[in-house]
């Protein structure tokens, strides 16, 4: 698990830890030190952790002009035991939203497990105060997406079908979210 790391492919013209809308701003990480795990697996230290034991993320890049923001998730998803949605939203995702972000894109690939519960107050929650926004999530397990459908998650996540989008990485960013707004206006219409 310490092998796998966040994509770095926009690095060079975003970094969250230097913008100061961003959560993680004034983070610094050490490439040789390892202080984070899961599970008791050392993961690698450019992960930021948002007060999960299982769940990181990586804010990837934000644009606030065009008030999106691409974040990639690392690790279990644990709503049951750890209510990983409301640190998510608290950590992360209510620091973009006041910053001006609507649009969420999620990259699910390390994403390894999902254990849901039925209070879904946080995805509500998120949801709402989006308006007229969206929360898109690409690249999570069929496994995952199961389990989302299972506790409802579907109702607030946008997620599985044309929006899997496995060349993600080769795209840049404001092609991605093009790419993914005009998925879900037809989907929405």
């Amino acid at each position: 698990m310490q092998e796998i790391e966040p994509s770095f492919q926009w690095e060079s013209i975003y970094n969250a830890a230097h913008d100061k809308k961003s959560p993680f701003y004034g983070r610094s990480y050490s490439q040789t030190e390892y202080e984070h795990d899961i599970y008791g697996y050392y993961i690698h230290p450019l992960w930021d952790e948002i007060d999960s034991e299982t769940l990181y993320c990586k804010i990837l890049y934000s644009d606030y002009q065009m008030q999106f923001s691409i974040i990639e998730m690392f690790g279990e998803w644990n709503d049951t035991l750890h209510n990983d949605i409301m640190l998510f939203k608290r950590q992360v995702i209510d620091h973009l939203l006041a910053a001006g972000i609507k649009y969420f894109i999620l990259l699910g690939e390390n994403v390894f497990n999902f254990h849901g519960s039925f209070e879904d107050d946080y995805y509500a929650e998120w949801f709402e105060e989006v308006e007229d926004g969206w929360i898109a999530a690409l690249q999570f397990a069929p496994f995952v997406e199961e389990e989302w459908k299972k506790y409802h998650v579907d109702y607030y996540i946008n997620f599985g079908g044309n929006l899997n989008v496995p060349q993600w990485r080769t795209l840049k960013p404001e092609v991605l979210f093009a790419g993914v707004q005009h998925i879900l206006a037809r989907r929405l219409n």
